[in-house]
């Protein structure tokens, strides 16, 4: 039996025949019309409707404030800075990372114009680029020196907001000078290969080598194919090779180079006397093996 709280059910024919009833009925409680014995619509009463009504609006108040909070929280949390800007190109807030970044509180920065705030900004080319941000809603991104401070490169996201935009910055110092460290390091590598003085093998943690030049596998006698794999030591003296095991031990130990006398063994069975530098190539989280340079003694 049905309680007072359960909904009524009508097939939609007996529904339109009965619509006055049906009507009445649904005042008091729903009335769910079925279409070949499956619930299809519901009626209820006009208070009932606005009542949902209210409850939704207030669930999606609800939500959006949720969201703007969850929001508000996650910029402070981020590890960029972010500068939030009006049209009028006066800083409305800025979060935790940014008053690091500039090194002043929060509430020295809000309410300033941008450039009376920030006044290297006013020589840099990126003032154009805000104003076509706060004007054209333009987006930019792009890294850029000594914006503010000297030698100093900032990644850059300029992006558009309600209240005007969004100037987001990330320090990319370090990955810069990786970067122009790594360019170096190619040109030494060619500088050395020029030479054709200098052998050089990249070998692992485990001593295998895993690539040599052509200086080096012609002072040995052997493809570079039959080299790849083979332990380092096993190319040198048989007394030598404590000694480059010991030396080599001592560069993953304390990261720093060293540098021994040595014989290599050609393939001819020759022994040649050679000076061997040894460095450790360091990854990101361990170290990834060594690089070996070889010259004639």
């Amino acid at each position: 039996m049905a309680t007072a709280q359960e909904p009524q059910r009508v097939s939609a024919a007996d529904f339109i025949r009965g619509f006055a009833n049906w009507r009445l009925q649904s005042a008091r409680k729903p009335v769910v019309v079925t279409h070949h014995g499956k619930d299809a619509h519901v009626l209820i009463s006009l208070d009932d409707y606005r009542r949902l009504g209210d409850r939704t609006a207030r669930d999606v108040a609800g939500a959006s404030d949720l969201l703007q909070s969850s929001l508000a929280g996650l910029v402070e949390s981020v590890r960029d800075a972010v500068i939030l800007i009006d049209r009028q190109r006066r800083i409305v807030a800025v979060n935790p990372a940014a008053s690091d970044m500039l090194e002043r509180p929060a509430a020295g920065l809000i309410g300033q114009e941008l450039t009376a705030a920030l006044p290297s900004l006013g020589d840099s080319l990126i003032l154009h680029h805000i104003v076509r941000l706060l004007d054209h809603r333009e987006r930019f991104s792009g890294d850029l020196p000594g914006l503010l401070r000297p030698r100093q490169w900032l990644h850059v996201d300029l992006v558009p907001a309600p209240v005007g935009g969004a100037i987001m910055l990330r320090d990319v110092s370090e990955a810069m000078e990786d970067f122009a460290a790594g360019g170096m390091r190619a040109a030494m590598l060619d500088a050395v290969e020029s030479d054709g003085g200098i052998g050089h093998a990249r070998i692992s943690v485990r001593e295998t080598v895993e690539a040599a030049n052509a200086m080096l596998t012609a002072l040995v006698g052997v493809d570079p194919a039959a080299i790849r794999r083979v332990r380092f030591s096993a190319l040198l003296a048989v007394g030598r090779r404590a000694a480059f095991v010991e030396a080599l031990e001592s560069v993953f130990r304390s990261g720093d180079s060293a540098r021994v006398a040595s014989q290599m063994v050609t393939r001819d069975g020759s022994a040649i006397d050679v000076i061997l530098t040894i460095a450790e190539v360091r990854g990101p989280y361990a170290s990834e093996g060594a690089v070996v340079l070889v010259r004639r003694s």
